[in-house]
């Protein structure tokens, strides 16, 4: 642990919450992809199922679980609590243009060829691109309220944090993950490309 990872965990949290707070103070959807949040949660669900394996910390079990029911009550939100004000229509990416790809990577490119490394590698390579739907309804639509700012801001500041943390790790454990580095160096672009929409908009 260092503090880039720490901030970066704040900053990936609060973000989450960020957009809770928005759907149920709001009692709306709008401008929330909904399939953005369901490949989150995949990527939670994924990446997470090490909680039955693999005891690290109570910090690290804590925000595993706080992430997961996070998500999870983020998307029955938009598809089931508050599902009227969900714009379907501009939530249209079509999401198998990421999971084929990510699924066929998961099982070429992994650390080894095992159950669990293939699911974690699949989440790591998803999460650098579940964003897009995110983005692609705002450049649809070229809007984005505040709030929705606010949680996409958040969370590119957590991926430039996280890659920090690598930068960190990397010389002071003489520790590198390719996968995790270059994946999330793939999704800060990604990152600063909605922050281009965001002015030109």
């Amino acid at each position: 642990m260092n503090i880039f990872r720490i901030l970066g965990d704040i900053s990936h949290l609060l973000a989450i919450i960020i957009l809770l707070l928005k759907i149920l103070k709001s009692k709306s959807c709008a401008g929330i992809s909904g399939k953005s949040q369901i490949l989150f949660a995949l990527v939670f669900t994924t990446r997470y199922l090490d909680l039955f394996t693999n005891f690290i910390s109570v910090y690290n079990t804590v925000m595993k679980v706080i992430f997961l029911i996070c998500a999870y009550v983020t998307v029955y939100m938009i598809y089931v609590k508050f599902r009227k004000t969900f714009d379907s229509e501009n939530d249209s990416f079509r999401l198998e243009f990421l999971l084929v790809p990510v699924i066929g990577l998961s099982f070429l490119e992994n650390h080894s060829f095992t159950p669990l490394e293939i699911l974690w590698t699949f989440s790591i390579y998803l999460e650098s691109v579940a964003i897009l739907p995110q983005l692609f309804m705002i450049s649809k639509t070229g809007e984005a309220e505040t709030i929705t700012t606010h949680y996409l801001f958040f969370l590119g500041l957590y991926r430039a944090l996280y890659i920090a943390n690598w930068v960190w790790r990397y010389h002071t454990e003489n520790f590198y993950d390719q996968i995790a580095v270059v994946s999330g160096v793939v999704q800060t672009i990604f990152y600063c490309d909605f922050f281009y929409l965001y002015v030109t908009k």
